[in-house]
């Protein structure tokens, strides 16, 4: 069987474990997981198929990597050589949290900016019409889902006023959505991992969050099918909004703020979250080698637990190893540790099929 063959057959068997942990098998709503998956696969062709998507996502690629460059201005003012990337002169070497956190500072005042605008909110409403119409979800979960793509789990507040009124299939459906997507406030952070190993990851990161949208609703409606009547089934809801800056400069400046407490929040986790690793990996160690597979480590039993999954997204058989310790990796360690060691695989060959990289690429992006 050919590795598209196994993607395809993969894709409809991760629907169909779904509906067997289904809540209420009987109440799935088949037009919507048919436009769910329909909607999937016509983003996925326009992305690989498509004449001059390979040109597009090359342009695309070239306008982050200079939103990259400007921001490095006020990094290397405020830091100096700690600022400085491995290839440039006086670089100290890569030090995550001076040459690549900083970044979702940037990013999130660009966001920010856009959104005060207005450009965010037409390109949103653009989304939500698409997801409510082909989908058939309630207009609350379809401007959630929308938002998500820009604004990440904080699309919740677009709909605040209607989260005490969602049935328990919105809810579900607002988180996934939310957990599947990377806001366009990491995405420099993500290009910057792995722009020099895989020139195209800035437009396979923004596919990537837009194709999560259709994917999560698949997933939530088929664990937990609708048997209520939303409060906004009909039509989309108008966005709330928190709060309101009052010119262009204050939206800059609590976008960057915003930015400052995601930069701090990842780097928090990260040595929370590494450190207990570590603390249960030398527990494991305390435990005699086995025979042919040597000590005990969290991914190494988590690349276990993925590797039919891996197996299942169509990677080569070459590197399903490999691959099924970044999925592993990524549900404690979070997406920017298996980004970052998905680059260092690439550069020591120890992954060699581009498609997998490209495989990965997509299934590494998300929000933990």
């Amino acid at each position: 069987m050919t590795q598209p063959l196994i993607s395809l057959v993969g894709f409809f068997a991760f629907a169909l474990i779904a509906w067997l942990c289904s809540a209420h098998r009987r109440r799935v709503n088949w037009k919507t997981i048919g436009g769910g998956m329909a909607l999937q696969l016509v983003i996925g062709l326009l992305v690989f198929r498509a004449p001059g998507s390979r040109q597009f996502f090359l342009k695309l690629n070239d306008a982050v990597l200079a939103l990259l460059e400007v921001s490095r201005s006020g990094m290397n003012f405020l830091l100096g050589p700690l600022a400085l990337g491995p290839n440039e002169k006086g670089s100290i070497g890569f030090i995550l949290a001076f040459q690549a956190l900083p970044i979702a500072i940037f990013f999130s005042a660009l966001a920010a900016a856009l959104y005060h605008l207005g450009i965010l909110q037409f390109v949103v409403r653009l989304f939500a019409k698409l997801f409510h119409r082909t989908l058939g979800i309630s207009g609350a979960e379809s401007l959630s889902g929308a938002a998500n793509i820009f604004v990440g789990v904080e699309s919740a507040l677009v709909v605040r006023p209607y989260l005490a009124t969602m049935t328990q299939s919105e809810l579900l459906t607002l988180i996934s959505a939310g957990m599947a997507t990377a806001a366009s406030t990491t995405l420099g952070l993500y290009v910057l991992l792995l722009g020099d190993t895989f020139p195209q990851i800035a437009g396979h990161l923004l596919s990537a969050s837009i194709i999560a949208i259709p994917a999560a609703v698949v997933m939530s409606k088929l664990l937990l099918p609708e048997t209520e009547t939303p409060e906004t089934a009909a039509s989309i809801p108008p966005e709330h909004e928190e709060y309101r800056a009052s010119n262009l400069m204050s939206a800059i400046i609590e976008g960057a703020n915003d930015g400052l407490k995601l930069a701090v929040g990842i780097g928090t986790l990260l040595i929370a979250g590494l450190g207990m690793v570590a603390l249960v990996d030398k527990l494991l160690g305390l435990l005699p080698a086995i025979a042919g597979i040597g000590k005990l480590s969290i991914v190494k039993i988590l690349g276990w637990v993925f590797y039919p999954f891996a197996a299942l997204l169509g990677i080569a058989r070459a590197d399903l190893a490999e691959a099924a310790k970044l999925l592993g990796e990524r549900v404690v360690l979070t997406e920017v540790v298996s980004y970052q060691d998905l680059a260092s695989m690439i550069s020591s060959v120890q992954i060699t099929d581009p498609r997998t990289v490209v495989i990965l690429s997509y299934a590494l992006c998300g929000f933990t």
